[in-house]
């Protein structure tokens, strides 16, 4: 598979079934209708972990009705969206229930695309309201609205809406076809990924890949490519894939960032993987899809 054919799999946080309804946010009649229903769906969220049912072969969000549902305000409640049968779904932020609980990176994989879809929707937004309580122009606790979709001052009337830091990740490869790998301070022994890093304001994506390659191991890239998206709600950011062909082969890793860094084969990969020296991020990683876009295929082995 060549790189430009696009990512192999499944990107495990970029999936959903769900119409997010936007239009549905400020109806409040028909708000407080979904929000009696005994149809309508809960999600209940506690610090990016939910309650899951598990089986032999995957997983299940474990959903309430909202009488069922921890007793928050309104401020704690979020519309998720509505699906094609007419059942709406919110979340709500509160203490778990003990049980069965899961966070998002080890219970993606094992969710539907809708379940997959409506966890990651609700973790990105009880991040975004738990560490966005205060106007940031006049430091005033604002007021919940549009369903959990806006925050808006009380004092200054500003309006705020959840954040979302755009990052590039990408796959560096040169003209040997090796892959440039590479492990971040602070990394365990062994743990290897792609770059990446945000987006600086006035900066377009593909000038944010070159940047970042060469400030990371002072690597000159050319010819950017787009080749898909995910979210990353850790806490809120979208990472948006790319490739690049290397110019300079030469690494200088800058040390504050970067412990080290490899080029490699992909018999070198295969043989580091498979001996347990390499560990890979893990399949609900963009990462893992653009290394093995490179590599051709899936590369047996867990993530670390």
């Amino acid at each position: 598979m060549a790189i430009s054919d696009g990512l192999p799999g499944p990107l495990l946080l970029a999936r959903g079934t769900i119409d997010r309804s936007a239009l549905l946010r400020t109806d409040e009649d028909w708000l407080e209708r979904a929000w009696a229903a005994e149809k309508t769906r809960v999600v209940v969220v506690h610090e990016g972990s939910t309650p899951i049912r598990r089986f032999t072969d995957g997983a299940a969000l474990v959903l309430t009705s909202p009488h069922e549902a921890p007793p928050v305000d309104r401020g704690a409640r979020y519309l998720l969206g509505v699906d094609e049968d007419g059942v709406a779904y919110f979340a709500v932020r509160s203490p778990l229930p003990p049980g069965d609980v899961a966070g998002l990176r080890e219970a993606a994989g094992l969710l539907d695309d809708r379940d997959a879809g409506l966890l990651v929707n609700a973790v990105a937004l009880e991040g975004w309201h738990a560490t966005h309580e205060f106007c940031p122009r006049c430091g005033t606790r604002t007021d919940v609205v549009a369903a959990g979709h806006m925050r808006v001052c009380p004092r200054d009337g500003s309006q705020h809406f959840p954040r979302v830091d755009p990052a590039v990740i990408m796959l560096v490869h040169d003209d040997d076809d090796r892959v440039l790998l590479a492990r971040g301070q602070g990394w365990g022994e062994g743990r290897m990924s792609v770059l990446a890093g945000f987006v600086e304001p006035g900066e377009s994506l593909e000038h944010a890949v070159i940047r970042e390659v060469m400030e990371e191991v002072g690597v000159v890239v050319a010819a950017p490519r787009y080749l898909g998206s995910q979210p990353w709600p850790f806490p809120r950011s979208l990472m948006l894939g790319f490739s690049a062909r290397a110019v300079t082969t030469e690494l200088r890793p800058d040390n504050d960032e970067i412990a080290e860094a490899h080029w490699l084969s992909r018999a070198e990969l295969t043989a580091r993987v498979e001996s347990g020296e390499l560990g890979l991020p893990g399949q609900v990683s963009i990462a893992r899809r653009l290394i093995e876009a490179w590599y051709g295929g899936p590369i047996s082995g867990n993530g670390r």
